[in-house]
C-alpha cells in the first residue's frame, strides 16, 4: 500500500456485519471521504442470532438512533439475559442474567458471601438475588434505574434482517453508496500486494484505499485473495451444523433468551414483536441432518412459516483479522455459535476497535498488530466461555455430551476453574467480555462447585450474614413489584415512536 490517503472504503457484502459498517463509517469519518457497499440480493444472509448483549447500546447511541424508533423497526423485544435449560441435566434450568447479582459488603464481592451460606445450608439460588433474573421470570421490564436506585442493564432481540434495512436507510441518508452485483474477482495490486479493487458481474470495477470484507464464512477477501489462514476450534466446539427456522407467535413472551439442551446440542428460542426465531446448533457426527430437522420441528412453540435453513459451519478464527489493507468482519473474521449472543458484539467492538486506529495512510504495523492481538484475546476468552457450558455437564450416556464433558480444555480456561474450584476467586483478566458476575452465575448453574471462598468472609457474625441475604433478597423483589410488563413496555414504547413519526 502507497502513502497515498485513505480516503475510499469499500465494503464487500452486507447483512448486519456490512452495515452495521457502513452506519459507523457514515456518521464518523469526517469530510472527503467515501464509502461505498456491494451486495448482492441473489446471496442470502446467515443471520443465525437475532438476540445481543447490553452493549449494543453503545452502538446505537453513537449513532443516534432512537430506541423506540429502533424497536418498531426491528420488531424488536427486550432481553434480560439467557436462560439454559437442560445444560446442566434434564430438567435443570439457570439463567445467565445481565447485572449485578447480590451486592457487595467490604472488600469482597457478593459471590463470597453465597458461597459461605450456601456452605452453611441457608443460601437460596442465585436468581433470588438477581433483579434482572427475578425481572424476566415475571415478564417485566424497567428503563433507567429502580425505586431502590439500582439499574437494570438490558439488550435486545430483533429481527437481523431489518436491523440491517434500518442501518442501510441510515448509512445512504449519509452519502453511502450501493451496488448490487456478485464479486467475481478480488483484484491485487502487483507491488505492494495489497487489494486494489473489486470486480463485479457486468464488467464493473470498484477501486478503494481500503477494504471491509463482509462476505460470510466465504472470506472472498480476507481469505480468498490474501490466504490469512483459519484457526479451527472444532476440537473443543465440535458443533458444526444449524437449522434455522421462523414461527408464528406462542407461548410465553419472554424478555429473555432461551437455550435449551438437546441430545447432540442445543435450540434457541428468540422472541420477536412479530414471530419466533428459532434454531438449532448441532454436531453431525452425532446427529444426521433429518434427524436435527425433526427434533426442532417438534419443539416450536407455533407452526412453521419456512423449511428450517440449513447453515454448515466450522468454529474459529482467522490468524489475522486486519491484514494489508483488509479488515474482516462477522462470518468473514470467523465463527463461534451464538450460545452468548456475541456475534453482533463482536462485529461492533471490531468496529470500535478500528475507529480508535482509523489510518490515514498506509497502515503502520504496530497498529495492525495491536489490533489483532486484542481480536484474538476477545475470540479466545469468549471461546473459553462458550466452553464451559459445554465441559460442565452431567448429563451422562449421551454420547456428545459425554464427548464434550471430557475433552482437556484450552489451558487458559483449565486456570479459571482451577482458581474457581480452589476459593471462589474469580479474575476478570484485562477487558475480557464477560464480567465476574456471568462467569459465577455459568460456573454456580453448570454445577462447578468451589470448595471454599474467601475466608474475610468469615468476618461477618452468621446472623449478620443471614440478615443480608435476606435483605437483598427482599429489596430486589420490591423493587420488581412495580415494573411494567415487558408486553405493555414494548407496546408504550411503539405508540410513542408512532406519535412522534406523525409529529415529525
Amino acid at each position: 500500500m502507497t502513502d497515498r490517503p485513505i480516503t475510499r472504503y469499500c465494503i464487500a457484502g452486507g447483512g448486519t456485519a456490512g452495515w452495521m459498517a457502513a452506519a459507523a463509517l457514515a456518521r464518523f469519518l469526517p469530510g472527503g471521504h467515501t464509502v461505498e457497499l456491494v451486495e448482492s440480493e441473489a446471496i442470502g444472509t446467515v443471520g443465525v442470532g437475532e438476540a445481543t448483549i447490553p452493549q449494543i447500546h453503545l452502538f446505537n447511541g453513537a449513532l443516534g438512533l432512537d430506541e423506540a424508533e429502533f424497536l418498531r423497526e426491528t420488531k424488536g423485544s427486550i432481553k434480560l439475559g439467557i436462560e439454559f435449560d437442560g445444560w446442566l441435566r434434564e430438567g435443570a434450568a439457570y439463567m445467565h442474567a445481565f447485572g449485578n447479582i447480590g451486592r457487595s459488603a467490604g472488600l469482597l464481592p457478593f459471590q463470597h458471601y453465597w458461597l459461605r451460606a450456601h456452605a452453611l445450608g441457608f443460601a437460596k439460588p442465585l436468581q433470588r438475588y438477581s433483579l434482572n433474573e427475578l425481572a424476566g421470570r415475571t415478564m417485566r421490564m424497567q428503563r433507567g434505574k429502580t425505586a431502590g436506585g439500582q439499574e437494570m442493564p438490558y439488550a435486545y432481540h430483533f429481527d437481523a434482517a431489518l436491523y440491517a434495512r434500518y442501518l442501510r436507510r441510515f448509512a445512504e441518508e449519509r452519502g453511502v453508496t450501493r451496488y448490487e452485483g456478485r464479486i467475481e474477482q478480488v483484484e491485487r495490486a502487483g507491488q505492494s500486494g495489497d487489494i486494489s479493487a473489486l470486480l463485479l458481474d457486468g464488467d464493473r470495477r470498484i477501486e478503494a484505499d481500503f477494504f471491509i470484507d463482509c462476505t460470510g464464512f466465504r472470506g472472498l477477501l480476507i481469505e480468498g485473495a490474501l490466504e490469512t489462514g483459519f484457526e479451527d476450534w472444532s476440537d473443543w466446539l465440535p458443533c458444526d451444523r444449524a437449522l434455522a427456522v421462523a414461527c408464528e407467535g406462542g407461548g410465553d413472551f419472554t424478555p429473555y433468551t432461551r437455550s435449551i439442551a438437546r441430545p447432540a446440542g442445543w435450540q434457541w428460542r428468540i422472541p420477536l414483536q412479530h414471530r419466533l426465531g428459532n434454531g438449532l446448533v448441532y454436531c453431525s457426527a452425532q446427529w444426521s441432518d433429518d434427524e436435527a430437522a425433526e427434533t426442532l420441528l417438534a419443539n416450536l412453540d407455533g407452526a412453521p412459516q419456512t423449511d428450517p435453513r440449513p447453515i454448515r459451519f466450522t468454529t474459529g478464527t482467522r490468524r489475522r483479522h486486519w491484514n494489508r489493507n483488509c479488515l474482516a468482519l462477522g462470518l468473514a473474521a470467523g465463527f463461534m455459535e451464538p450460545l452468548e449472543s456475541t456475534s453482533i458484539h463482536l462485529v461492533q467492538s471490531a468496529i470500535s476497535r478500528f475507529l480508535a486506529v482509523l489510518p490515514h495512510a498506509a497502515p503502520d504495523p504496530a497498529i495492525v498488530g495491536w489490533f489483532n492481538q486484542q481480536a484474538r484475546f476477545e475470540w479466545e476468552r469468549i471461546r473459553d466461555f462458550l466452553i464451559l457450558h459445554y465441559t460442565a455437564n452431567d448429563r451422562v450416556g449421551q454420547p456428545f455430551w459425554d464427548q464434550v464433558r471430557t475433552m482437556i480444555p484450552p489451558d487458559t480456561l483449565t486456570a479459571k476453574l482451577d482458581q474457581w474450584r480452589a476459593t471462589g476467586f474469580i479474575h476478570r483478566e484485562h477487558e475480557e467480555l464477560f464480567t465476574d458476575v456471568g462467569w459465577f452465575q455459568v460456573l454456580v448453574g453448570q454445577g462447578v462447585a468451589a470448595r471454599g471462598y474467601n475466608r474475610l468472609a468469615d468476618a461477618m457474625p452468621e446472623d449478620d450474614l443471614r440478615r443480608f441475604l435476606g435483605e437483598t433478597e427482599r429489596a430486589l423483589i420490591e423493587q420488581v413489584k412495580p415494573m411494567p410488563r415487558h408486553l405493555d413496555f414494548l407496546r408504550d414504547c411503539i405508540a410513542r415512536s408512532e406519535r412522534q413519526g406523525v409529529d415529525a
